[in-house]
């Protein structure tokens, strides 16, 4: 499938990086790691631009968080509901749902990069909970950040490795998601007893 995407991105370029970017805020499953790689190398070889890129990458990403953000904010729990009738993306959505409790803020920022698989559930979380919109968009913003800047310059400075990059980066960043996602399932399951033993000692 990512040698589909890299025919995409050399084909149609910015669009591609845009639409994927954006989608896979809304929780679209497309391997938007891989057509970052491939921006940053295409923009290596010349045929894009480097700050094209890395400003189209940005702006879709903001703009698909900022959708789900709304979505949660408009349509509230009717929303949760519904999306989580699936029992995948219940648990996801339970997941999203203690991070913004738990972390706020902080949560939506970790969320766009380190707990990326998180991402769009945190987004529809904030939203829900009526998390302050310039909170949210600062954060995002910042995590957002950290994340096109990585894939697409990585994808840049390896250029002539591109299919082994996206093999490695495709590995690691599945094994650092779920080593993110178990740290904050242990950090919340420790809080929550913690909270329980001093009602007990009350």
């Amino acid at each position: 499938m990512t040698e589909m995407f890299f025919g995409f991105v050399s084909s149609y370029g910015l669009p591609v990086i845009a639409i994927t970017a954006f989608l896979s805020c809304l929780a679209i499953p497309i391997p938007t790691f891989a057509v970052m790689l491939s921006g940053g190398a295409f923009a290596a070889t010349g045929d894009l631009v480097l700050w094209h890129v890395l400003l189209t990458a940005y702006g879709a990403a903001l703009l698909g968080d900022q959708t789900g953000f709304q979505i949660g904010r408009w349509g509230g729990p009717r929303a949760i509901a519904k999306l989580g009738r699936n029992r995948k993306r219940a648990v996801l959505i339970a997941r999203a749902q203690n991070t913004i409790h738990k972390w706020g803020g902080l949560g939506v920022f970790f969320s766009t990069w380190l707990f990326a698989p998180l991402g769009p559930w945190v987004n529809l979380a904030a939203g829900t909970v009526q998390l302050g919109w310039l909170r949210f968009t600062a954060w995002d913003a910042a995590g957002e950040a950290i994340w096109v800047l990585v894939y697409v310059m990585l994808g840049f400075i390896f250029a002539a490795q591109l299919p082994e990059l996206v093999d490695i980066v495709g590995e690691l960043a599945g094994l650092v998601s779920s080593g993110a996602v178990a740290g904050l399932m242990g950090s919340l399951l420790i809080w929550n007893f913690k909270r329980l033993y001093k009602r007990t000692r009350t």
